[in-house]
């Protein structure tokens, strides 16, 4: 494999990002598409800020037909966060045979929140060969990095996670979903009140596809199934985080006016018949000035361990995790795949085709699960 050919589906604010780094890692977009007007017709290089591609953005009708012509080895999905939401794109990805990685958050880990659409799409992935999956900063932010550092503990009873980000930073569609805009009233009517139910109601929609999770939903539901934890009860509470002033919003072109939403926090409380508990909590929001990106969380048991990262750029960590996860998702077995199921995500010091498994591939795998490998002093790998 000479470059892995990347197809881009939603040209937003991420994919300045995914495109650029899939350029600075070897690989080729060789079709994009997006439904605003303001942005079909442009080269993807204007979007990167950089010089012309000679590849310019389609509106998402021609998504199939491109995606059949081209047939690049993954789609890039980058538009919204629920699993409804971009289940058409999934479908027209594995409907084409195309690999399919996805920043939906509910895409992360849906089978505890949709789990009949994610059991469609793997049925259609399994049938055309190819792989799904959803990944982000939560892939190893919020996952990956938690079981590591787990992995140093003789006990755990709980962990706890708060991570707070910028709603400014991920566009339109986010910044809605976090009620940015809304009143009080109109907030508790939209958004809390369909967490105000029992959990024979919330088990009901769930089973219809009713349910809105929070981003922490999905990530204790990843965290139980990496540990093997059998869950009791998980419940989720929305609190919306009010302006104390006037707040700009150029993602939506208002002002969000003093005493309106900015925001809110979602809070994820899990209860596992192992005594352990999973509290984990997301702040999206505007940000007054001052405030800035935060990652905390805490293993209590023995030994009591916390980890804190200050001012993550968390749009470039985003970003940067699922270029990483390509030759992954290329190399995975077919069906929806989430990545507890993947090896840990890791940085690629070379171009991302040279970690595709391919017989036609002359450049030494460097990681192939399950088996060991190193690198002598020649630079032989073995």
């Amino acid at each position: 494999m000479k470059k892995v050919l990347v197809a881009q589906y939603g040209c937003g604010k991420m994919s300045e990002y995914l495109m650029r780094y899939v350029y600075e890692n070897g690989g080729q977009i060789v079709a994009a598409f997006d439904v605003d007007e303001t942005i079909i017709g442009k080269d993807i290089g204007e979007i990167m800020g950089i010089s012309p591609k000679k590849v310019k953005v389609e509106h998402v009708r021609y998504a199939a037909e491109r995606l059949g012509e081209k047939k690049p080895n993954v789609c890039l999905i980058a538009t919204k966060s629920l699993l409804r939401d971009v289940e058409d794109a999934f479908r027209i990805c594995a409907e084409q045979g195309v690999n399919a990685l996805s920043l939906c958050e509910e895409a992360f880990y849906p089978w505890n929140s949709s789990p009949h659409i994610a059991e469609s799409l793997d049925r259609l992935a399994k049938e055309n060969d190819c792989t799904l999956t959803g990944t982000g900063y939560q892939d190893i932010f919020w996952c990956n990095l938690i079981t590591t550092i787990a992995g140093a503990c003789d006990k755990m009873t709980k962990v706890k996670g708060i991570s707070s980000y910028n709603v400014e930073d991920y566009g339109i569609a986010l910044a809605r979903a976090h009620g940015v805009g809304l009143t009080e009233k109109e907030f508790k009517e939209k958004i809390a009140a369909a967490n105000e139910v029992t959990e024979d109601e919330r088990q009901r929609k769930i089973e219809e596809g009713d349910f809105f999770p929070a981003y922490m939903w999905n990530v204790n539901g990843w965290l139980a199934a990496e540990w093997r934890l059998e869950i009791k009860s998980q419940i989720q509470t929305c609190i919306p985080q009010i302006a104390k002033q006037d707040m700009e919003s150029q993602t939506l072109g208002m002002t969000v006016s003093k005493g309106h939403v900015a925001g809110m926090s979602a809070r994820v409380v899990t209860e596992t018949k192992e005594g352990i508990v999973l509290e984990t909590e997301c702040i999206g929001k505007l940000y007054a000035q001052g405030e800035c990106d935060v990652n905390d969380w805490t293993i209590y048991g023995e030994p009591e361990t916390r980890v804190v990262i200050e001012r993550p750029h968390t749009v470039e960590l985003t970003c940067a995790t699922m270029v990483n996860r390509i030759p992954d998702i290329i190399n995975a077995e077919p069906g929806y795949v989430t990545t507890n199921w993947l090896p840990v995500n890791r940085f690629r010091p070379h171009p991302l085709a040279h970690y595709v498994e391919d017989e036609e591939n002359d450049f030494p795998i460097y990681f192939q699960q399950g088996q060991p490998h190193f690198c002598d002093v020649n630079g032989v790998c073995h």
